[in-house]
């Protein structure tokens, strides 16, 4: 497969994984703002996902909503995102199935249709993210059920897991940071459940640990819960078994991304809750976010140009 393709069919995955993510996080911070402003500010959300030259700064709920959704200057708008994505997903149509090319251009249609921003301002905004959330659910079940298992479907899953991984340990340090700031142990709690609300995992942790919030099980659960498919393990476990699916059929070469991976899996799976308090969550974190970079760059210096 050429290059140019894969390295699309990658992006196409990252940002549609990217969009979903925001999308959640900005509904999860909405109702916790709602409740209590004073512990779920907007300004790190707006200056996690946006350049670090943005001057945007407000507190006013609808108008980060509508910056994050709509404002064409900031790269991680969901505008943007989706742009980017089916620009992406029109180079590479005879490689993906043509449900899945609808779903993306009908998305694109939905998000430039004149009438879209007023419904923010108007209706309940909850809502009004909902709707953009059921696009990417919808995407995702497309590409499920209608994409073939040949290298298209692995290359795009390479970069949803990609992606995932460095949504999840960016909406932890996001949190971590808010936590360092208080030594309230109720306040933490809600800093925790906000966590998992944010990764989709709140309504798992109650099944599994009741009403307790404990932050050595949200850290066991979203860094190395081996069933929860928005763990840290997770989408590395799956992100290996797509890059050796592409090994495989002789799509990738075997060059030292398989030991990458693998050093990253175990370290994952086999670190204790002690190690990681003993060397820190941040720290941990950003060894995490670093073997991920280093993966891509590894994919990208061999095969690919950057298309961020």
């Amino acid at each position: 497969m050429l290059s140019r393709v894969a390295n699309n069919l990658i992006w196409l995955d990252r940002y549609m994984e990217r969009g979903n993510g925001i999308l959640n996080l900005l509904k999860v911070n909405y109702y916790a703002n709602q409740d209590s402003p004073e512990l779920f500010s907007w300004t790190p959300i707006i200056k996690n996902f946006t350049p670090p030259e943005n001057k945007f700064d407000t507190e006013d709920a609808i108008e980060c909503i509508d910056f994050m959704v709509f404002n064409t200057s900031n790269s991680n708008s969901i505008l943007n995102i989706v742009t980017k994505a089916r620009e992406n997903a029109r180079s590479v149509q005879e490689h993906i199935s043509r449900e899945l090319w609808l779903c993306i251009n009908n998305y694109y249609l939905y998000l430039t249709n004149k009438d879209l921003p007023s419904r923010l301002r108007e209706e309940d905004p909850i809502e009004f993210l909902e709707d953009l959330r059921k696009h990417h659910l919808i995407y995702y079940g497309t590409a499920d059920n209608t994409q073939e298992r040949g290298s298209s479907y692995y290359f795009m899953n390479v970069g949803k897991f990609l992606e995932r991984v460095i949504l999840i340990s960016d909406f932890t340090s996001l949190k971590l940071n808010d936590i360092g700031n208080t030594s309230d142990s109720l306040e933490k709690s809600f800093y925790w459940k906000n966590l998992l609300l944010s990764v989709g995992g709140y309504q798992l942790y109650l099944k599994t640990h009741k009403s307790t919030f404990s932050e050595d099980h949200v850290i066991s659960m979203v860094f190395q819960d081996k069933l929860f498919p928005r763990s840290v393990y997770y989408c590395i476990n799956k992100l290996s078994r797509h890059i050796n699916q592409l090994i495989e059929s002789n799509q990738l070469e075997r060059n030292n991304i398989e030991f990458l991976l693998g050093k990253l899996e175990s370290t994952i799976k086999y670190t204790t809750i002690e190690n990681i308090k003993t060397q820190g969550l941040h720290n941990f974190i950003y060894d995490i976010k670093e073997d991920i970079r280093n993966i891509s760059l590894n994919i990208n210096a061999v095969y690919f140009s950057q298309n961020n």
